[in-house]
């Protein structure tokens, strides 16, 4: 075990699969990829659709898929977060814990952007995903789901300081600003919208469904 794991803490934090697998296993696996993979999930989910991991979730995006397939081979129960349904995350995680009568260990993890498809491309920092694993957390501290490690506790305070330009960030980061120039601002400012959904997709048998 390395420092690096925050297996002490029962809320972590880290990036990718690579971060998903420096933080070790854990009960719950919380994916977050805003831009566009959570995002769309999620209000497909919400309206009552399943969701074949494969077709849909590799679409939008295939680093967040990654992260999911990699969270679900370790037999962790896998989600799916963003600003749009963090509320409802945190709800879900409390029934999961409820439900195994245990404190349950939490890793979030954001997907990041990838610098291209080509293997070995690089995984750069994206806003959207920092602001909504802040957004998770900040729902499941607000619930007493609250020892979070360092690298948590900054993730959710970085969301609570800027709740109120997320739409403005969203915007106007990069990956943001890719999607307006395809035409999608409106796929953008739905990712924007905090706690538009009450459904949470989990992984179940390559396909995403409601918690």
């Amino acid at each position: 075990m390395t420092d690096f794991t925050q297996s002490r803490y029962q809320l972590r934090f880290d990036w990718g699969v690579a971060g998903l697998r420096r933080l070790g296993p854990s009960d719950v696996v919380v994916v977050v990829d805003v831009l566009r993979f959570s995002s769309t999930v999620s209000a497909r989910v919400a309206a009552g659709e399943t969701v074949p991991h494969d077709e849909s979730a590799h679409a939008v995006s295939l680093n967040g898929a990654a992260v999911a397939s990699a969270a679900a081979e370790q037999g962790a129960v896998v989600m799916l977060g963003s600003l749009r349904n963090a509320a409802a995350v945190a709800a879900a995680v409390l029934v999961e814990q409820s439900a195994r009568g245990a404190r349950t260990s939490v890793n979030i993890v954001a997907a990041g952007e990838l610098s291209g498809r080509e293997p070995g491309a690089e995984l750069r920092f994206a806003v959207e995903d920092q602001l909504g694993a802040g957004a998770v957390l900040a729902a499941l501290e607000a619930r007493g789901v609250d020892h979070s490690s360092p690298e948590a506790a900054a993730a959710s305070e970085a969301f609570r300081g800027l709740r109120g330009a997320v739409r403005h960030l969203l915007t106007a980061c990069g990956s943001g600003q890719e999607l307006l120039a395809e035409g999608k601002r409106d796929e953008v400012i739905a990712a924007a919208t905090i706690d538009a959904d009450d459904a949470v997709p989990v992984l179940r048998d390559g396909v995403w469904s409601r918690a």
